[in-house]
C-alpha cells in the first residue's frame, strides 16, 4: 500500500519526503520493523516510542509516525508528524488491514464485571445459529473455530486490526469484543467502526491507572459517545 493510501485517514501536521513509497508493514514496537515499514513511534504509558526511531531505521523502517520530529531527519526516510500519536495509530492500522470492521458488524462489551461472560455467551450463541463469528476477549481470541492465544483484553491496535482483518478475510461476519477502560483511554481502538456496545456494570477498579472513580466512568462513556450513529448501546 502506498503510504499517501495509509495517511487518508489522518491529518498531519507536517510530512517531510515522499509519500509515494510503497509500505509493506506497519508497527509500534521497533524489534518487529522490517524492510519497508513504516514505524509509528507512539507516546505510551510506559515507553517512548520516539526513543525508538533510530533503531527501526535501522532495520528497514522507511517512514516514520510521530508526534515530535527528531533534531536530525535522516536522508531518504519520510517524516510523518501528528499531533496525537495514539489516535493515529489506529486509524493508519486500520487502513492497512483493509478496513475490517466495514466488512463485519462489531459489537464492543465493557464494563467492570462480566465483559468475558457476555462476548463469549454472544460468541457461541452466534456460532450456535450458524454464523461465522469473531471473539477478541480475555481468555482467548477466536476466528470463528480457531483459538488465537491473547496478552490482553484488549490487545495493542496493530495486533487488533490484523486479528480482525483476519477475521473478515475469513467470512465472519460478526465479531465480539471486549473493550476495557485502558484500551478507550488509550485509544486502542481508534479507527474501528462498531455497530454496538454493550454495558455490563461499574464497581470501583483500575483507580491505579485512572486515579478517579469519575475518570474510570468516563472512560467507560467516551466509548458509547463515539459510538457511529445508527450504532445500538445496550
Amino acid at each position: 500500500m502506498r503510504l499517501s493510501d495509509l495517511l487518508q485517514t489522518i491529518q498531519p501536521v507536517r510530512i517531510t519526503g515522499n509519500t509515494s513509497m510503497e509500505i509493506t508493514g506497519v508497527n509500534i514496537d521497533s524489534r518487529l520493523i522490517g524492510t519497508g515499514h513504516l514505524f509509528m513511534a507512539m507516546r505510551g504509558t510506559q515507553t517512548d516510542g520516539q526513543a525508538y526511531i533510530p533503531a527501526a531505521i535501522d532495520k528497514g523502517a522507511v517512514a516514520v509516525l510521530c508526534e515530535e520530529l527528531p533534531e536530525e531527519l535522516k536522508a531518504g526516510i519520510t517524516y510523518i508528524q501528528v499531533k496525537d500519536s495514539e489516535d493515529a495509530v489506529g486509524k493508519v492500522a486500520t487502513t492497512f488491514y483493509g478496513d475490517p470492521t466495514s466488512k463485519m458488524e462489531l459489537i464492543g462489551v465493557t464494563g467492570t464485571n462480566g465483559k468475558t461472560t457476555v462476548a463469549t455467551l454472544l460468541y457461541n450463541t452466534f456460532r450456535y445459529f450458524g454464523y461465522k463469528v469473531g471473539l477478541v476477549s480475555t481468555v482467548c481470541n477466536y476466528i470463528d473455530d480457531l483459538p488465537v492465544p491473547t496478552e490482553h483484553t484488549t490487545p495493542d491496535p496493530i495486533t487488533l486490526n490484523r486479528l480482525l482483518g483476519e477475521m473478515a478475510d475469513s467470512g465472519c461476519k460478526y465479531a465480539f469484543m471486549e473493550v476495557s477502560s485502558h484500551s478507550i483511554a488509550q485509544k486502542r481502538i481508534s479507527g474501528l467502526k462498531f455497530a454496538g456496545g454493550i454495558f455490563t456494570n461499574l464497581t470501583r477498579d483500575h483507580l491505579d491507572y485512572h486515579k478517579t472513580v469519575e475518570n474510570y466512568l468516563k472512560a467507560k462513556k467516551k466509548f458509547f459517545d463515539e459510538l457511529p450513529k445508527g450504532a445500538f448501546s445496550l
